[in-house]
This record gives C-alpha cells, sequence and structure tokens, in this order.
C-alpha cells in the first residue's frame, strides 16, 4: 500500500466553508455570499426513488440541474481529528474504537483479526506517524476482513481525509461487497472533505453510471447533476480537462446537443492544461450539427440576423414573400438548398468567431499561469515535507494571483466592468489557494496567508478555514489554535475564542501558553474573578513542578496588585510560592518590588523582612548581594531614622565581608579552577572606567568595596531598566560613589 495518496485535485476538510469558496454567485457583494450547502449539491447514496420525493431549494441562483441536486439521506459523520501528544502536553488514553459502526458491522464478521487490536493501538498511540496507519490498513487488506477494514479507513480517514486514493478504495472494498449504496455513501464522504478531487470526482460519477438503473429518468437527472456539481467545485482546477470532456461526451450520449455547447461554452473560458483540445472538439462538433440543433432559439434567431446583415439581406424570409411582386415565382427548391447551405456555413462562421475570441482570451490567461504550473512538482497530498523550492513556487504563485485579482477590481471600478468578471479573480484565487493547501496542508502559513485574503471578503469564510486547519490538518499545532482565539476575539465572537482556547487545553494540557491566553481572554473581557480563578487553579495544578508553579504564581500576584487592588493577596500568593520554592530568585524579587511598591511613608519593616527572608534562603552570593544593595538603597532613600539607616548598612557591610573571605578562600584553595576563580572576581570587583581619567584627589580610605558597584547587574534596582542604571564611574567623578563618606565603618 502506497505510503501517502493524495489528489492533485483534491482540497480540505470542512465542507460548508469548502463549497461556500467554491460555488460561484451572481455577483460578489460586501457581504457574506449565501451558497448551498454540500449536502444540498452531492447526490444521495440511498433509495433514490424515495429522495426523488424531495428536492431542495438553493438559497442562490446556480444551474438548473444543481438546483435538482437531492439531499443527501444518511449524513455522514463529521470529520473531527484528536489533537495527538506535543511537548509538554498529556494525551488522554484513546477509546478501542473510535470511529462509530455502521449498523449491522458487529456480526458481519464475527471477531476481528489476531493482530488487528495491537496494530490499532500502535496507530492510536503514534497518530503522527503515518506508517503506523499504513501498517494497519495493509494488514486489514491483507485479512479481507470488512469489519476492520471500515474501522481502519474511517479512523485513518478522519485523521488523513485529503488521501483521496484511500477514499477510493474504501467505496472500492463496500462495493466488491455488494454494497453499492455503502460505496456511493463513501464517495459522497469523500467529497465533502476534498472537494477539489477531480480523481474522486470521476470514481464517484462512474460508480453512478455503472449501478444506476439507466431506464428510469431520474438516473438520468442523478447523473447529470453530479456532473455539475463536480464542474462547480472543481471545474476551475488547471487539471480539470478530463471531467471536462467526461462531460459533454456523456451529454453528447443522451442527444441534448445544446446541453453539450453549453458546457463547451464554459470550459472554453476556463484556463486549463489542455484548453487547445476543448477548442478544437468544439469546433468539429459545430461542423457536424446544423446550428439550429445545437444553439438555444434565441442565440439562433440573433445569428441568423447576423448573418443576413453580414450578406446584405436584411429582410427576413417572411418579409421576402410579402415584397415579391405579384406574378414572380419563388426560387426552386434546388436553389434554396444552395442558399440554405450557404447560410449554414456563414452562420458557423459567425458562431466560431465569436468562440475564437474567448479562445484568444482563455490562450492569454494560459500563457500568464503556465510556468508556475509547471513549477509545482507536487499538488497533491503528502506527509513528507515539501523542499523549498516548492514551497517557494506556491508562495510566487499565490502572490501573483492574488496581484492579478486586485487589478481585475481596480480595473472593474475604473472602466466600469461587471462584478462578475471581478469576482472571476477571487475565485481564482480561492480556487488556487485550495489546491495549494492540498499539498501544503501541514504548514501552517499557507493556511494563514489564506485567513488573511478571506479576512477581507468575508469574516465567516475566514472562520471557516480556521475551523479545517485546527479541527482537522494541524490539529498538533497549537500555535495555530492562539491565532484562531485572537482571530475570534478580534471579531468579538468571545464565546468562540473562549471554546477554541479551552478546547486546546484539553486536548495540550499543561502548555502555560494556553492557560495565560484563557487568562488574558477573561480579563480584557472584565471578568477579573474568572481570570484570578484560572491562575489559581493553574498554581494548584502546578506544585509539582516547582518552576512553573512559581511562574504561575508571579503572574497571579501581578494581578491581584495591578489590577484588582488588593496587594494582600498578591503578597500571600507569592509568600506561598516561596515557601515551596525557596531557591527561586524570581519569587523574592517580585516581593522585593511589591514591597518597595508600597506606601513609602511606613517604617520600610515589609522590605527589610523581604532582604532578610532572601538572605536567609539558598540563594546564590551574588543574587543575595543583589538583595541586600537594594535594601540599602530603600533605606537611604525612605529610612525614617538615620539609625535604621546604619543598621541596614552594618548589615551589608558583613556580608561583603563573607563574600571577600570567600572570595579569598577560593583564591587560596582552588586555583585549579580559573573559571569559578573568575566568576567570583566578577561578582565582587569593581568594574573599572573604560576611558582614561585624570588625576584624582586622594580618596577617603575605604575598608571595603563601594556597595552601589558591588554585584555586577543593576537592572532590577527599583524595577527601572538597564538604560537607567549607568556605570557612575564612567563619568570621571573626582570620588567613586561610596557610602563610608557618610558614615564612618563600625
Amino acid at each position: 500500500m502506497a505510503a501517502a495518496e493524495g489528489s492533485d485535485m483534491s482540497s480540505n476538510g470542512d465542507v460548508d466553508s469548502e463549497l461556500e469558496t467554491l460555488v460561484p454567485s451572481e455577483a460578489l457583494s460586501t457581504e457574506t455570499p449565501q451558497v448551498p450547502e454540500y449536502s444540498d449539491i452531492l447526490e444521495p447514496a440511498a433509495d433514490i426513488s424515495e429522495a426523488m420525493a424531495h428536492v431542495p431549494e438553493p438559497p442562490v441562483s446556480i444551474p438548473e440541474p444543481m438546483a435538482e441536486t437531492l439531499e443527501l439521506e444518511a449524513e455522514a459523520p463529521k470529520l473531527a481529528a484528536r489533537v495527538p501528544e506535543e511537548k509538554g502536553g498529556r494525551r488522554a488514553p484513546a477509546p478501542p474504537y473510535a470511529v462509530a459502526l455502521e449498523e449491522g458491522d458487529e456480526d458481519e464478521d464475527g471477531e476481528l483479526p489476531v493482530d488487528f487490536e495491537r496494530l490499532w493501538r500502535v496507530a492510536h498511540d503514534n497518530p503522527q506517524e503515518f506508517s503506523s496507519w499504513t501498517d494497519l490498513l495493509q494488514y486489514c487488506e491483507q485479512e479481507g476482513h470488512m469489519t476492520a477494514s471500515r474501522r481502519a479507513l474511517g479512523a485513518f480517514l478522519t485523521r488523513y481525509p485529503l488521501c483521496y486514493g484511500y477514499w477510493k478504495k474504501y467505496a472500492d472494498l463496500e462495493r466488491r461487497a455488494g454494497n453499492t449504496n455503502r460505496a456511493q455513501e463513501v464517495c459522497v464522504r469523500g467529497l465533502k472533505a476534498i472537494p477539489l478531487s477531480l480523481d474522486l470526482w470521476i470514481h464517484y460519477i462512474t460508480l453512478l453510471q455503472d449501478t444506476l438503473n439507466m431506464n428510469l429518468p431520474e438516473s438520468t437527472q442523478r447523473i447529470r447533476s453530479a456532473f455539475e456539481s463536480a464542474v462547480e467545485a472543481a471545474g476551475m482546477d488547471f487539471h480539470s480537462d478530463r471531467l471536462w470532456e467526461m462531460y459533454t461526451e456523456w451529454e453528447k450520449e443522451q442527444g441534448d446537443l445544446r446541453a453539450v455547447t453549453a458546457i463547451y461554452d464554459r470550459v472554453l473560458r476556463m484556463p486549463t492544461q489542455l484548453y487547445g483540445g476543448h477548442f478544437e472538439r468544439f469546433k468539429a462538433y459545430l461542423l457536424a450539427h446544423h446550428p439550429r440543433d445545437v444553439l438555444s432559439p434565441e442565440e439562433y434567431g440573433r445569428l441568423c440576423l447576423e448573418s443576413r446583415k453580414s450578406q446584405g439581406e436584411g429582410a427576413t424570409p417572411e418579409e421576402a414573400d410579402e415584397e415579391r411582386p405579384p406574378g414572380e415565382e419563388a426560387p426552386s427548391d434546388s436553389a434554396v438548398g444552395h442558399q440554405d447551405t450557404e447560410q449554414i456555413q456563414k452562420m458557423q462562421e459567425l458562431l466560431l468567431a465569436g468562440r475564437q475570441k474567448v479562445y484568444q482570451q482563455t490562450e492569454m490567461e494560459v500563457g500568464k499561469r503556465w510556468a508556475f504550473e509547471e513549477a509545482i512538482k507536487r499538488p497533491y497530498f503528502h506527509v513528507k515535507p515539501l523542499d523549498r523550492a516548492q514551497l517557494k513556487a506556491w508562495q510566487t504563485y499565490l502572490d501573483w494571483e492574488i496581484g492579478e485579482a486586485g487589478q481585475e477590481v481596480q480595473g472593474g471600478a475604473t472602466e466600469g466592468a461587471a462584478v462578475g468578471g471581478t469576482y472571476a479573480g477571487h475565485k481564482r484565487v480561492l480556487m488556487l489557494f485550495e489546491r495549494c493547501l492540498i499539498a501544503c496542508a501541514l504548514y501552517e502559513e499557507f493556511w494563514t496567508k489564506y485567513v488573511h485574503y478571506l479576512e477581507q471578503h468575508s469574516v465567516e469564510e475566514a472562520r471557516d478555514v480556521y475551523r479545517r486547519a485546527c479541527e482537522i490538518h494541524l490539529s498538533h499545532k497549537h500555535s495555530m489554535h492562539l491565532q484562531w482565539a485572537t482571530f475570534e476575539e478580534r471579531h468579538v465572537n468571545i464565546p468562540e475564542a473562549r471554546r477554541v482556547l479551552e478546547n486546546l487545553e484539553q486536548a495540550m494540557p499543561g502548555l502555560a501558553m494556553v492557560r495565560l491566553r484563557r487568562a488574558g481572554l477573561e480579563r480584557r473581557t472584565g471578568r477579573l474573578d474568572q481570570a484570578e480563578a484560572l491562575l489559581r487553579e493553574a498554581v494548584l495544578q502546578s506544585k509539582d513542578t516547582p518552576s512553573l508553579h512559581a511562574f504561575y504564581s508571579i503572574k497571579l500576584a501581578r494581578l491581584l496588585l495591578k489590577l484588582c487592588k488588593n496587594p494582600a493577596k498578591a503578597k500571600s500568593a507569592l509568600l506561598e510560592a516561596i515557601e515551596l520554592s525557596p531557591d527561586n530568585s524570581k519569587l523574592h524579587l517580585n516581593l522585593l518590588e511589591l514591597e518597595v511598591a508600597a506606601d513609602t511613608r511606613g517604617n520600610g519593616t515589609g522590605v527589610q523582612q523581604c532582604v532578610s527572608r532572601a538572605l536567609a534562603a539558598p540563594l546564590s552570593p551574588r543574587t543575595k548581594l543583589r538583595f541586600s544593595q537594594r535594601g540599602l538603597q530603600f533605606a537611604e532613600d525612605f529610612g525614617a531614622t538615620v539609625q535604621s539607616v546604619l543598621m541596614v548598612y552594618d548589615e551589608h557591610q558583613k556580608l561583603l565581608k563573607e563574600m571577600g573571605n570567600k572570595k579569598r578562600s577560593a583564591e587560596n584553595g582552588d586555583n585549579d579552577d580559573p573559571e569559578k576563580v573568575s566568576k567570583l572576581e566578577d561578582s565582587s570587583s569593581m568594574p573599572t572606567p573604560s576611558m582614561a581619567t585624570p588625576p584624582m584627589a586622594p580618596p577617603v580610605p575605604m575598608t571595603t568595596p563601594p556597595p552601589p558597584m558591588m554585584g555586577g547587574d543593576m537592572s532590577s534596582s527599583y524595577g527601572y531598566g538597564g538604560w537607567y542604571q549607568q556605570q557612575y564611574s564612567n563619568y570621571s567623578y573626582q570620588n567613586p560613589w561610596n557610602y563610608n563618606q557618610y558614615y564612618p565603618p563600625s
């Protein structure tokens, strides 16, 4: 069995959004165009006579055959992809069988094959491993077990709906088993998933032709409706020639020559790969039939009038009889026949001349796209990565097609062109995006590009693209889900944004980014209590991971302090986190910032307690020095009495002496570790000025290094950034700043 089968004429999973982009409307407006649902377009798979009793009315003007398309009786279950495991996440155990069974499946083949359960578990435990699925499918095919094959194919196609070849295998499996209706249902489900799959459309239509009773009049209409649905969904594909040719040949067999002409008129306007062959067949078709038989009465009348005008005959045959002088005989039959032959030839020439202009315009459009199409080497879906050249080819093609559509819109605005003309450019862009998202279904940048384009035209269509991407093809990409939630919030669809984030967190538990997005969403909508509850829940659930627990605790404390205006709760949250992670310097630092930001008219007890707690914690010497420095600075700036300042200063001096002793001990007893010695020197030595300084006056003798210049990084002082904390020594002051100038050493 192939490693990964796809279609160069396939598309993506969400049916409703798919057809909204593919079924044409009368004109492009600023509102979201209404389009028929897929259940109104695809053919029923069972009980034809009963289904024909109900013909749904299409919501928009569409071709007559499509308006008669029937509603699917047995609706296939919606595609839904489980989100697999990712780093930091846990996956809930898969149910024994994730795919609902058809009625009667349980007893059809008895017990399942011996190795089915094992291979099934392997596939579900490694859902992103494509080979595990193909091993399961190959085993079921070898065993020939109907129930096992249905379960395996159903689960596989739910996860990989773009593999059109497996939809065909599934339909053939049901047909060989004598289940014609089920085979048709499988094709319908596949076409809902990939409406651009020309191979699957042809397979479905061929199945109808082979299995329907053509003696019934409704069978012909059903096949015609299937053809019409196919060309509406995939007829603009560059490689759709085989489908168009199949449609015209079938209508010829039915003897409806006017319908054949209508099909040719449509395909001649399509820039397809084999556009020239269609025109040659059309010319042969016209020459083989009288214009009266292949044209509508209105067009035939206009053509007759043009033919007579071109020959200088302004009167119709009836008018000529009335104007003939009395006694003059009418022309003989042979003369009339000769005139008719000449007139038919003239009409055919005029008819071909009009189509020739259409053909030349189509030829020009094909020429514009030929180089882009030639650059695409893998237009079908495959799990193997695309090379950069292919990704670049798709990007370039999309950018060009979008630019072409923009020029058509501008040209229509300046020249007063019909809206339908500009909408054709928009449809071509949509078609190319859908083709691209077959080959590039696993690349989120193309989904994002598609959404950005669609958002300018229809928010609902953009939402459908997000749904297809996140629920089917990129279910394991949390970044795409986050983009979707942001999109919904931007368009004030808060419930949907909340649902997206909740589902993502259930599928990928443990991702901090998702929990923060949920809390942020509630905060921005004014639900501070919900935001607090989400963060508190995260704090409780992360106690087994100290670093994550500290992270959530800091976020909770900031919310309580800044928005809830409750510093007591914020302090309590940080203290609880410090008890669990006393060696986390960020917790101590945030608690210090909270105390510093409090009312400075107090005695600063909270700040000094915070500093003392940090100095007693198992932190690095450099970090302790930083906290001591911060406490000394606070006492200097806000201390109520000089005694309190001196007390803090004495404690700081003791810490400096301890660090000095440790430094000397390291220098004397651990010279073999130069890296460690270097780190200690960096943490305790005073930075030297980078520029030469003039001779300075003898400074006041210092017993210890100057406190403000200690500890290296001062960027956290009072919450200011590094741009503010400049090294004062670079300004060539006569004396470096030190507290000994004001407080004598004890």
